[in-house]
């Protein structure tokens, strides 16, 4: 079972992940902003939930296990109408969350950290209508960086885990094709798929790139970009899903 709490502290703690979370977030509004829904459930928000850069009249409902995650989360909602924040596993959570189901779920950098990804994703088409687009999102096994580690003899296979992911308590290795097959398996049907964000080194290297003046803005932009040059090598991977129908 994973140790939430030991989790949040570790999350903290990693170098780089807050400008690795800024381009994640990016391409999640985007794809929030393609479909225009109305209602919106996200699942684990960490220390940024969505809705803080959401149009105020749609509707969001945030699961959280994190009890630090949360309640920050809550104190980010306010008085704001329309925001629903409900700590726990969405596995567990009592149901329904929203009679009909969401138009929008987002399911971002998190399928790899539980132990039955197929389980979370069972729970997902409980909240589900016909026309809900599933947003997932997870590290990439081509990453360009796990890609030269391998040339550089630091790890023998692209799937094999780092010590960062196993300090973050992350349980699965995915590429497209397996990410794919996992959504497909779980009765949901692709609907379109990419990487995105090229990092050509690890979380503590960029880090220290960035610290250093090498790394500029324009440099992090250029990588989030280069990504449509190099499809399939960026540090994530996301696909689209709507559930399959017979």
């Amino acid at each position: 079972m994973r140790d939430i709490e030991s989790y949040s502290r570790e999350y903290h703690a990693l170098p780089f992940e807050a400008t690795q979370l800024a381009f994640r977030r990016r391409l999640v509004l985007e794809q929030v902003s393609l479909q225009a829904p109305s209602t919106l459930l996200e699942i684990g928000c960490g220390l940024r939930p969505l809705f803080q850069d959401l149009p105020a009249a749609l509707e969001v409902t945030v699961v959280e296990p994190s009890a630090e995650f949360a309640a920050h989360a809550r104190e980010l909602a306010g008085a704001r109408q329309g925001v629903e924040v409900v700590q726990g596993f969405l596995e567990d959570v009592p149901e329904p969350l929203r009679e009909g189901g969401f138009d929008f779920i987002v399911l971002s950098s998190l399928l790899h950290e539980v132990a039955d990804p197929q389980a979370l994703l069972q729970a997902v088409r409980r909240h589900c209508h016909a026309d809900t687009l599933v947003h997932v999102n997870v590290p990439n096994a081509y990453s360009l960086h796990r890609l030269l580690a391998v040339e550089m003899g630091l790890i023998e296979d692209p799937f094999e885990r780092s010590a960062t992911q196993q300090r973050m308590q992350q349980h699965s290795t995915f590429d497209l094709a397996s990410l794919g097959a996992l959504v497909a398996s779980a009765g949901f049907q692709v609907q379109d798929s990419g990487s995105y964000f090229i990092k050509p080194f690890t979380h503590a290297q960029m880090q220290t790139l960035c610290d250093s003046g090498f790394l500029t803005p324009a440099h992090l932009e250029g990588l989030y970009g280069l990504a449509r040059r190099l499809p399939g090598c960026g540090s994530e991977i996301f696909v689209n899903a709507r559930l399959a129908h017979v």
